[in-house]
């Protein structure tokens, strides 16, 4: 990656953190609310027996919600547990999370060690990305430590990638690498798009 396109995801990353900080707690309760309702109507959610979650923190999109009907619909929830010196994210099943999580690398949640139940990749039937911001045409800009561009490789092709964000991480284009991987649909409190 050239460092101009590195300056200018830096940049964006920056910006669009600022503008989703800006948001009040209740507006990030009310918005991710509106996502999590247009979340449970997707076929692929009713279809999937298993679904990997990023556990949100800060201003995110609220992902508990989610999680918490996941539960409820008997479906399998997985969650990731960074392992920072490998860049790798390690998918575990979380059956409690008062018991299962612990603060971890940047203060995220994560599975402690000994509740860390690893998943199969494969047996992943949804996977639920985080990101920065995202462009119309289903890019994303991560938060710069590629753990889910390397994860997407372990994944079935047929698994769809569903990224939740609010509107104000909407951006007219992200600079892409060849080996950044699209997202398959994209809700936000206003919309649902798919690519």
């Amino acid at each position: 990656m050239s460092n101009t396109m590195r300056e200018v995801k830096k940049s964006l990353r920056r910006s669009v953190i600022e503008a989703r900080d800006k948001l009040s707690q209740t507006e990030i309760k009310e918005k991710s609310q509106a996502i999590a309702e247009k979340f449970y109507q997707l076929e692929s959610f009713r279809k999937a027996e298993t679904i990997m979650f990023f556990l949100s923190f800060g201003s995110e999109v609220d992902t508990w919600p989610l999680i918490e009907k996941s539960f409820k619909s008997c479906k399998t929830v997985v969650v990731p547990r960074p392992e920072k010196y490998e860049k790798k994210l390690i998918p575990s099943q979380l059956i409690d999370w008062e018991e299962d999580l612990t603060p971890g690398v940047y203060g995220i949640l994560e599975p402690l060690p000994e509740k860390t139940r690893p998943v199969d990749p494969q047996k992943i039937d949804l996977l639920v990305v985080p990101g920065v911001a995202f462009d119309i045409e289903g890019n994303r800009l991560g938060y710069g430590g590629g753990y889910y561009d390397r994860f997407f490789e372990r994944l079935r092709l047929d698994v769809p990638l569903a990224a939740i964000a609010f509107e104000v991480q909407i951006v007219d284009e992200i600079p892409v690498a060849h080996w950044d991987r699209k997202v398959d649909l994209l809700i936000t409190e206003d919309r649902v798009i798919y690519f």
